[in-house]
């Protein structure tokens, strides 16, 4: 099991009121991390998370804002600021998913998926990059999706599959931009995970991928021996590929 020592770090999950984001904020806090605990409706969950994970002996704070606008994510980091200090773990894990035909979504919808996950990993990135790059030393990884990367898209999910690209590509990206700076910007790629409403027939493994799993794939990336990995993509999907490859 990979435990990286984050004692001294500050972490910022983002969504992490509820869900795989929950799980891994206060696996972080285990692990010694001050923790901002970031929702946007979920504001009792948010508080309750950051409770727990001030019992593990750190710091924690929630923080509430919308990942897709620029005057609130520049709120949301002062309010981490304020109450941890600079953040130098960011994990992007905000993203919408809407399993509708795209020919019969509403634009509404189109446009948060599209949003969350894009727009919203965009600007979390920007704004934490400064204080990374003043500290010499910043880990960023992006939740995206397996298989997105090949470019398969079934006509039902094709806006988040897109838009799971679009991260990924912006995480090759700003990880070989940083790449002199001391920072790693890496990417996770989960399948099904245990809170899906519905686990599809072709589970590898009868199972879709627990919270601890994904965890584990993000911990390496934190790692302090990690240093030299950015850029990376790991599919958390137990070997699973879609029919048409």
């Amino acid at each position: 099991m990979i435990e990286p020592d984050l004692d001294g770090h500050t972490v910022l999950v983002t969504g992490s009121a509820t869900g795989l984001g929950r799980s891994l904020a206060l696996a972080c806090a285990k692990r010694g991390a001050d923790v901002a605990v970031h929702y946007r409706t979920s504001g009792d969950d948010a508080r309750e998370v950051a409770q727990r994970a001030r019992e593990t002996g750190v710091e924690a704070t929630s923080v509430r804002g919308d990942v897709t606008d620029p005057g609130a994510v520049d709120e949301l980091f002062d309010g981490v600021e304020a109450a941890l200090g600079t953040v130098d773990v960011l994990v992007n894990n905000v993203g919408a998913f809407a399993p509708i035909h795209w020919e019969e979504m509403a634009f509404e919808t189109w446009q948060t998926v599209m949003e969350t996950n894009v727009t919203g990993t965009y600007l979390c990135s920007k704004r934490a990059l400064p204080a990374m790059r003043e500290a010499g030393w910043g880990r960023i990884v992006n939740v995206g999706y397996a298989s997105s990367e090949r470019g398969l898209i079934n006509p039902k999910n094709a806006p988040y599959f897109m838009a799971k690209s679009g991260v990924l590509m912006f995480t090759r990206m700003l990880a070989a931009d940083t790449s002199e700076e001391g920072i790693t910007v890496n990417a996770v790629s989960p399948y099904v995970i245990e809170n899906s409403d519905e686990f599809p027939a072709d589970l590898p493994r009868d199972r879709p991928a627990s919270f601890e799993d994904v965890i584990q794939a993000v911990f390496t990336f934190l790692e302090a021996d990690s240093d030299y990995i950015s850029g990376a993509n790991v599919e958390v999907s137990g070997g699973w590929l879609p029919e048409d490859v």
